[in-house]
């Protein structure tokens, strides 16, 4: 392919031009590249995005599963360990770390002078060849350090969960914006004709802040959006077919339908409606690919122990061994929430037994993830994501209980498989934990590591939306070469 970046304009102008000389009209063309209509002039581009299936250059990864931790785990708990936060705990932080800094809740860190530090209670101690640190919350995590790779200095622009959120997915704080599981569909494809190719599963108490825009398509052609999957029952409400209709009965309707919605693109050809013949299509395929996609019977004792999976039960565990079996079946994208990660202190957000809890909930089942995924011989092409949308402060914030306050300076995030190094810390924050003082992380660079890992380029990945060309690093970004095998 060539180097040259993408002219969605002139690709279009030549193929409106290609198919009236074939006397196709251009609704029929949406429609026929969209549901992989194998007798359609452009049957080559079916499911392909618009880098026909595969990135401007070779990819580590063909997958990814990105297992967000919804509400901010606090690094200074878990992955971070900080010796001299300890020796100071209690004690003010000088001035100079927060002059100028932004916080969520900046009247939380109490009304006696500056904000205080606050030490960690929690266990911390090295792990595997690499020596990496983890703590006493994190037993399963621990053992699979020398397969995965810590990135300790992972920066945001954004304070508060919703848009923090917004802009973990879609490298932008604005609703609206096309998410990343949409990007990478609509570059490279999914190699699924009876799955999404971007999934999303939920657990937890409830959902994530922001909903529905953190897997959006923004303005991205519709059929590129996350779908959600229930763990339990119909993946998809209302995906069964009633009882008392048959499958011939069912696919005339879909096809006359289909045929009106058809005749309306072909004069108008708008995308939304080629995206809602696409949806059809999908949903009749779904009724038999996604139940059994679902059916874990199959699965061995050993594998449910693995994960912890109880069968019957819905739960992040479960989730995990469905995002496995996804992949397998050629879904591109799948993404995980799990809430709820937010430690400011409080009968149910807290740095003692809720945390415990919330670490309980999605220790074994990632690590198990990715030992699974290392057996099968699946990591090698799978990229493995684990973060949420910002860190915690190294103050105490007082509330009930002292917590942590919302932190945009850095987070720890880890990442294994599909051309990640393996047993390998990437960055260090200062002794408080602060800020970065050795290789930043940004979450645009971040984002143009994804991309290139799947061979894409993200300055070339782009959208003419209003006028101006978009793309998921907006103007920034820079791939992470040292994290790269």
């Amino acid at each position: 392919m060539s180097d040259a970046p993408y002219n969605k304009a002139l690709h279009d102008v030549t193929r409106r031009h290609f198919f009236k000389q074939c006397g196709v009209g251009l609704g029929s063309v949406a429609l026929n590249s969209m549901l992989g209509n194998e007798s359609a002039a452009d049957s080559n581009l079916r499911n392909m995005g618009i880098f026909n299936g595969q990135g401007q250059k070779p990819a580590k990864a063909l997958n990814v599963i990105f297992m967000f931790m919804a509400g901010g785990p606090s690094q200074l708990e878990l992955f971070d360990y900080k010796p001299v936060l300890q020796k100071y705990n209690n004690q003010p932080i000088p001035q100079s770390y927060i002059e100028g800094k932004r916080f969520a809740f900046m009247d939380s860190f109490g009304n006696d002078g500056p904000p205080k530090l606050l030490g960690t209670v929690r266990d911390f101690k090295q792990y595997g060849d690499s020596g990496a640190w983890v703590s006493e919350c994190l037993p399963h995590t621990a053992k699979i350090v020398d397969d995965i790779s810590f990135l300790k200095t992972v920066a945001t622009d954004v304070p508060n969960h919703a848009p923090a959120k917004i802009f973990m997915n879609t490298g932008s704080g604005q609703f609206g914006r096309p998410s990343m599981g949409s990007w990478i569909n609509y570059g490279i494809g999914s190699e699924s004709q009876e799955l999404p190719g971007f999934v999303v599963l939920q657990s937890g108490p409830r959902g994530p802040r922001g909903g529905q825009p953190l897997w959006g398509s923004g303005f991205l052609p519709a059929s590129h959006q996350g779908v959600p999957f229930r763990s339990q029952g119909d993946p998809i409400l209302n995906l069964s077919t009633p009882e008392n209709i048959n499958q011939d009965e069912q696919r005339n309707v879909i096809d006359a339908v289909n045929q009106l919605n058809r005749n309306r693109l072909d004069v108008t050809g708008d995308g939304e409606i080629a995206a809602r013949i696409s949806s059809y299509e999908m949903a009749y395929r779904m009724q038999s690919s996604a139940p059994e996609l679902m059916d874990i019977s199959k699965e061995s004792q050993a594998t449910l122990d693995l994960y912890g999976v109880k069968e019957g039960e819905p739960s992040y565990a479960m989730n995990c061994l469905s995002a496995r079996r996804m992949i397998e079946r050629g879904v591109r994208f799948v993404q995980l929430y799990h809430t709820n990660w937010d430690h400011h202190g409080g009968n149910s957000e807290n740095l003692s037994d809720k945390l415990d809890e919330v670490c309980h909930d999605v220790d074994q089942a990632s690590a198990a993830l990715v030992m699974d995924l290392k057996q099968r011989g699946l990591l090698e092409n799978t990229l493995v994501i684990w973060g949420g949308e910002f860190g915690r402060t190294p103050m105490g914030e007082v509330r009930d209980t002292i917590g942590r306050n919302h932190h945009i300076d850095s987070s720890t995030m880890w990442m294994a498989g599909g051309g990640v190094k393996a047993g390998y810390t990437h960055g260090e924050t200062d002794e408080l934990g602060f800020s970065p003082v050795d290789k930043p992380v940004h979450v645009h660079d971040l984002h143009a590591t994804i991309l290139h890992l799947l061979g894409i380029d993200h300055e070339k990945l782009t959208y003419r939306f209003q006028g101006r060309d978009f793309r998921l690093t907006d103007v920034h970004g820079h791939v992470i070469e040292d994290l790269l095998v």
